[in-house]
């Protein structure tokens, strides 16, 4: 059984991405901050027969994510696909007028080293292996830019920028990289339901004939 890493674990996207591919034949390890909530999802995953397990760290604390990672290959083995679901709410999106050096720094390091730091625990392994897959989502200031989104915006597009290049280097050596880029509308109950988007997400990943997307999907049209 292939297990699935979920970088960002919450009650929205995140746990329905752990529905979606756990229903697919995964094993689903959570990272978030909080063991506790943790633990409400994995029983929620079990009473569903879903494998599940949580290991608490901060992303921005490299020490915590190392542990976090050395606990999840103890207990589950090898990580096949690695998704990375970076904005928690920690920190407050500003506009393009009120970012500030600190609301920029913030919202950068969250999102881009957060990123770095995560995807550098499992990449040697999947290439080693020539198999694999690491997932980004974003919002939609990656791909365009808005004064609504100042600080957020200047992480995402580095964010893209972070994913492309790991893609186009990776996908010689057997690893998919994928991102799907969505709207910030996402809602339970309607029509960017967190549920449609973990479907969206689960066939960018099935097909891997594109390497990224976006929700709802022509948008940016």
């Amino acid at each position: 059984m292939k297990t699935m890493l979920i970088i960002g674990a919450g009650p929205g996207l995140g746990f329905s991405l752990a529905k979606t591919f756990g229903r697919n034949g995964f094993r689903i390890a959570l990272v978030s901050r909080t063991q506790e909530k943790l633990d409400q999802y994995a029983e929620q995953f079990g009473k569903m027969g879903i494998e599940a397990q949580g290991f608490a760290a901060d992303i921005t604390n490299k020490m915590q994510l190392i542990r976090a990672f050395q606990e999840i290959k103890n207990t589950f083995g090898t990580i096949d696909v690695m998704e990375f679901n970076p904005h928690s709410g920690k920190v407050t999106t500003t506009s393009v007028l009120e970012t500030t050096d600190e609301s920029a720094l913030q919202f950068f390091n969250d999102v881009v080293i957060g990123a770095i730091n995560t995807a550098r625990q499992v990449i040697p392994e999947m290439t080693e292996r020539g198999e694999g897959a690491l997932l980004f989502t974003s919002d939609l200031s990656a791909m365009s830019p808005s004064p609504m989104f100042g600080n957020s915006g200047i992480a995402m597009s580095g964010l893209r920028n972070y994913i492309l290049s790991l893609h186009e280097r990776l996908l010689p050596l057997g690893v998919f990289v994928g991102h799907l880029s969505i709207s910030p509308l996402i809602k339970q109950g309607t029509s960017f339901d967190p549920d449609q988007v973990a479907d969206a997400w689960y066939s960018l990943y099935d097909k891997r004939t594109e390497a990224e997307e976006t929700f709802p999907k022509g948008i940016m049209n």
